[in-house]
């Protein structure tokens, strides 16, 4: 394993520095290395145990969801809002049709063909996220929605995964299968999601003035995978357990710390995975299957760009925007490979569907940044053919899905205590499993060797009954008093009978939780067990202890979970209540740092002319801790400030150029001189000799500072304005180099 690690290693190191030269993905070169020296190009010269090369795979697809996940954040998915969702489901659902029923088409199997619909699906982050920063376009507005859609695409694959294996394994596609598997999945997230939250910031927390570079790194990764291990154990991918562990990392305040110590074991397993990737690529199937590469690269362009367009535009969104996030989300990402793997593990698979998914992965990335720039000139060209009505009709339905809508006071408190009646029972459903599997048979045993069995039953039943008690107390009390059921109950008493009706439901599915626990425990009467159960209920409702721990619980998880966001919009130079009070409109607003080249630096806002120049408008001038709101007209700006400027995608893209063009000007203006350390001795015919040193204009003269003289044999390093400047002594300056020989040539 060593010796195809090294392969692995040399091989991407050096393709790192050809496809860094040549300025294209790093992704495609290792993929294409991967190809070279893999055993069907070099036979077993190079590598000689294709097992070992998809063990290391296997870590590298670990560490690269891991990096995703610390990318992810279940909080931004549920921030990216509508235009995300609506538009990255219309994708998913339209891409995984179209490429099953092409598979289909093609002759593959059903099996082959649902893996390919999946592969499709999926665009990618790392391509999308370079084009456009390569490309100087990632503070355009459609940048923004092709992030916030390439965030959910990442949920759906992880789901996608968990399907396609059960699928996979059943070799049935039973409707019911897979909703208890979606089920399964969600329950899954949500209890390890919600557990990690309240347990692992305050773990990071307490032992913060421990965690240097070092240990922070072994801790993350350690946590990573023991979630790797907890994920196996239920029953799904180690890949899942890298994404969730990741992705609870990702709200805790050292989540950039730790994207960022842990980037280079990203980085060294990416390469392994990609390399190994290719290493598994036979070209004598790419010639064969060179059609179907080339139909399902043309799908994919295709299927972008009628499925982004139609869900973004869906979404409310102006037309011109649908068709700049197609045009950037026209590739096959990471995770196709990913699919690809596990339909090959799995032996569910053909062996020419990994080199066919990879070879279209290849040339669509290629193109990314070549479509991402057609996407203005295919919306021009589109408008000027649109019929007016139609455009008419576009403009008004987005207008329409922008304004503000209003909830009725009943909905918005059934989906408050619909959301939280869901975590708290799956969180107490995962309690009351994972200890009566683990707990509490090992604890009655112990304590049957001592005293009789009914008492260790009781011990262990009055055990958990303790742990599940601030759960069931918000159950059955959660947004009790929240301001809609205060509003609802002053209404009527139809609504009073209503709300009561509501809170028997909490207060029985309350009691069915510890009918549970207890029947489990214990076979009595069911007066007895109901008895007993609404003893329990009302002792945990009532209790204040159990009131005082359940409010520590919750309020631990949320300090635990907006602590990062706290923390950011602390940093922020835009209140985020600024930018979205913008949504509705077609501005947004941007931030550019000023460059020490600039000549811009040190101006006035009234000599620069923002406004007439590119049409935007400065709204704030960030300088250190300051803030300059609305800054006027002879308000200067210097080098290092922040500027937030507001308005629309091209007035942005102007501004942006005029900020480059000027600092291009500045830095061909300035010549680069370099610095020198001269002595010349003083002479009678010298005009400064016999002078102070402050009189003499040497400093002026030559642009230079005297940083010692020699009088008489004695050396004297910096010296004072009064020193007298002899005949005989020598002078030590420091300066240009140019203007040093200058003067002295004088």
């Amino acid at each position: 394993m060593i010796h195809d690690l090294a392969i692995i290693m040399l091989t991407a190191g050096a393709v790192s520095l050809l496809f860094k030269f040549l300025k294209q993905p790093v992704v495609l070169g290792y993929i294409l290395a991967g190809m070279f020296v893999g055993p069907y190009v070099l036979g077993k010269a190079w590598i000689d145990d294709t097992e070992s090369v998809e063990t290391w795979g296997q870590v590298g697809v670990i560490f690269l969801l891991f990096s995703l996940g610390l990318e992810f954040s279940f909080k931004k998915l549920l921030k990216v809002g509508s235009t995300a969702i609506v538009s990255a489901l219309v994708i998913v659902t339209g891409m995984m049709t179209t490429g099953f029923l092409v598979g289909r088409a093609m002759g593959w199997t059903e099996m082959n063909s649902l893996f390919l619909g999946g592969m499709l699906s999926m665009s990618s982050t790392t391509i999308v996220f370079k084009a456009l920063d390569d490309l100087g376009l990632r503070q355009q507005q459609f940048a923004g929605i092709s992030f916030g859609i390439l965030v959910v695409e990442d949920l759906f694959a992880v789901v996608l995964m968990v399907l396609l294996s059960s699928i996979a394994v059943s070799q049935t596609f039973e409707g019911v299968e897979m909703l208890g598997q979606i089920a399964k999945l969600g329950s899954y997230l949500l209890f390890w999601f919600v557990s990690g939250i309240m347990l692992i910031p305050s773990f990071l927390r307490v032992c913060k003035k421990h965690l240097n570079d070092e240990t922070l790194t072994i801790v993350s990764i350690g946590l990573c995978l023991g979630m790797v291990l907890l994920s196996l154990k239920a029953g799904f991918s180690e890949a899942l357990g890298a994404f969730v562990m990741g992705s609870i990392l990702a709200e805790t305040v050292e989540a950039e710390h730790i994207e960022h110590i842990t980037k280079p074991v990203k980085d060294m397993f990416g390469a392994v995975f990609f390399v190994s990737v290719g290493m598994m690529i036979n070209p004598d199937l790419l010639l064969q299957y060179w059609l179907p590469i080339a139909i399902l690269t043309l799908t994919v362009i295709v299927g972008q760009l009628i499925f982004a367009t139609a869900g973004v535009v869906l979404s409310g969104q102006p037309l011109k925007v649908a068709m700049q996030t197609s045009f950037t989300l026209m590739q096959v990402g990471e995770f196709a490979f990913i699919i690809a793997s596990l339909g090959e593990s799995l032996k569910v698979t053909e062996g020419y569907l990994y080199p066919v998914i990879v070879a279209v992965s290849v040339i669509t990335t290629f193109l990314t940044p070549y479509t991402i720039r057609m996407a203005e000139p295919a919306y021009n060209f589109v408008n000027k053919r649109l019929p007016v009505g139609f455009k008419l009709g576009l403009e008004r339905y987005a207008s329409s899905r922008n304004t503000i809508s209003t909830e009725s006071t009943w909905r918005k408190l059934l989906k408050k205590v619909s959301l939280s009646l869901l975590i708290y029972l799956i969180i107490l459903a995962f309690v009351i499993t994972i200890y009566f599997r683990y707990v509490s048979a090992p604890l009655v045993d112990v304590l049957s060797q001592l005293l009789p069995e009914w008492v260790g039953k009781v011990v262990s039943l009055v055990l958990i009954l303790t742990v599940s008690a601030p759960f069931i107390y918000r159950i059955v009390t959660k947004h009790l008093h929240a301001p809609e059921a205060h509003e609802l109950w002053n209404t009527n008493n139809f609504t009073k009978g209503t709300l009561v009706a509501l809170f028997a439901v909490r207060v029985l599915l309350a009691l069915i939780v510890v009918i549970g626990i207890i029947s489990n425990m214990f076979t009595l009467t069911t007066g007895v067990l109901i008895g007993l159960s609404v003893a329990v209920v009302l002792v945990a409702v009532l209790s204040r202890q159990v009131q005082k721990r359940s409010r520590y619980i919750e309020e631990k998880f949320m300090s635990n979970i907006t602590a990062r966001e706290k923390l950011n919009d602390s940093r922020r130079v835009v209140g985020r209540s600024l930018e979205e009070s913008l949504l509705t409109h077609n501005i947004h607003l941007a931030d550019f740092v000023l460059a020490p080249e600039s000549q811009y630096g040190g101006k006035q806002l009234r000599e620069l002319n923002l406004r007439a120049q590119s049409g935007v408008s400065l709204v704030r001038i960030v300088r250190g801790g300051m803030y300059i709101n609305i800054p006027g007209a002879t308000e200067r700006i210097y080098p290092g400030d922040h500027i937030v400027v507001a308005g629309t995608d091209d007035q942005i893209k102007a501004f942006q150029n005029d900020l480059d063009r000027n600092v291009r000007s500045a830095a061909e203006s300035s010549e680069h001189q370099l610095m020198a350390v001269q002595q010349f001795e003083v002479t009678e015919s010298m005009p400064f000799a016999g002078q102070r040193l402050a009189n003499s204009r040497i400093g002026e003269l030559a642009k230079c500072v005297v940083v010692g003289i020699v009088h008489d044999g004695t050396e004297v390093l910096n010296p004072n304005a009064n020193t007298l400047l002899m005949p005989g002594d020598v002078v030590i300056v420091a300066g240009e180099e140019g203007r040093l020989q200058e003067f002295l040539d004088k």
